[in-house]
């Protein structure tokens, strides 16, 4: 009994110890907040624009180096970027256009990138994004590019041919998928909705647990969970977000068969960042149609030792037989090597574009 009563007791002054620390962390966030205001007030005189991205990964990387507790650094990153996130709504907050609807992979990528406190405009089309940037209805939109196992997005990059926006950073997200329904339980679903991108990603699973249970084309993986929300008997695949918004129960997590897959989206605004220590770069490009001109082009990065991270071609669509290729490579255009090598590839193309110098996501 006096043991237990020893154990209370010190659980106790622990937790009071806690309770001190958590006033002290609201303390410093309202200060946080009032410093925030002041600079506000600042830019919005000297009329300077209030979103720094290069300044937030700054932020982050500066905590992440200076950690040596035991608080891990994954779970640093999202504490602050929340942080920064709602310190820019005291400011203004951000407008980011991104493919939707609410709880898509696309949604949570962006929530991952620009926090909660962001203003966010789900719209049908990744054309519908670029409109909603070009047009200024919007700071930022956010695209899908590739994923890990199926490939490019081909829309994203020709959309890249009819608007002068840039890249401003790029975010890897990894992609899981669950399966959710209203009760949570496996042995009342009779019908499941899914994107058939999710369903092709899960079929092996699906074979082995849900055999003879029909699955219901839907648009998009937060549709097939607004579906599942209102029929008791139906189960929906989707993210975790999904189950959030619309208050599904897990029936299984993680059902995906194979694992380690990402999808990149890409930012897209009307200016690029500055340099950090960790940059890459993204070029367009189209090519005179002789012999040896695709490797013509790309032998000053290899003189360079400029390592090239992808290659992609895609129909010009002006031309019959006329090809456009997307170049990414390590380094920011400001890099005395990378601008070289880029002033004479342009010599041997018919145009080149630069698409933006951004942060890397090493994830």
């Amino acid at each position: 009994m006096k043991k237990n009563k020893q154990i209370a007791s010190g659980l106790e002054k622990l937790r009071d110890e806690i309770d001190s620390l958590d006033a002290g962390i609201l303390k410093l966030l309202n200060k946080r907040a009032d410093i925030v205001i002041e600079i506000a007030n600042i830019k919005r005189e000297s009329n300077l624009k209030f979103h720094s991205p290069e300044r937030e990964r700054a932020i982050l990387e500066r905590l992440t180096a200076l950690n040596k507790g035991h608080f891990p650094n994954d779970a640093l990153r999202v504490i602050f970027r929340e942080i920064i996130s709602a310190s820019l709504s005291l400011e203004e907050p951000l407008k980011v256009a991104y493919l939707g609807p609410e709880g898509t992979f696309t949604h949570l990528a962006a929530i991952r990138h620009f926090g909660s406190f962001a203003s966010y405009a789900p719209v049908e089309s990744i054309k519908a994004v670029f409109d909603s940037v070009e047009y200024k209805e919007t700071n930022y939109g956010l695209v899908p590019i590739e994923n890990s196992n199926e490939g490019v997005v081909s829309y994203t990059l020709d959309m890249f041919m009819d608007y002068d926006l840039k890249i401003t950073a790029e975010v890897m997200l990894e992609v899981s998928h669950n399966l959710l329904s209203i009760s949570g339980n496996k042995n009342r679903i009779k019908r499941m909705y899914s994107h058939p991108q999710a369903t092709a990603q899960c079929r092996g699973w699906l074979e082995t647990n849900m055999l003879g249970i029909p699955i219901l084309e839907s648009i998009s993986t937060a549709k097939a969970a607004e579906l599942a929300s209102r029929d008791e008997d139906a189960a929906a695949i989707a993210s975790e977000l999904a189950a959030r918004l619309y208050d599904l129960k897990f029936v299984r997590r993680h059902i995906e068969d194979k694992k380690n897959n990402y999808t990149r989206f890409l930012v897209i605004a009307k200016e690029s960042p500055s340099k950090t220590l960790a940059d890459k770069t993204s070029i367009m490009f189209s090519i005179k149609d002789k012999p040896g001109a695709l490797y013509e082009v790309l032998f000053p990065f290899k003189e360079a030792n400029i390592n090239l991270t992808k290659i992609e071609s895609r129909p010009s669509k002006r031309r019959a037989w006329e090809y456009i290729f997307f170049v990414d490579m390590e380094g920011h255009i400001e890099d005395e090597k990378i601008r070289k090598a880029i002033e004479r590839v342009k010599e041997n193309c018919l145009y080149l574009t630069h698409l933006g110098s951004y942060p890397r996501d090493d994830k």
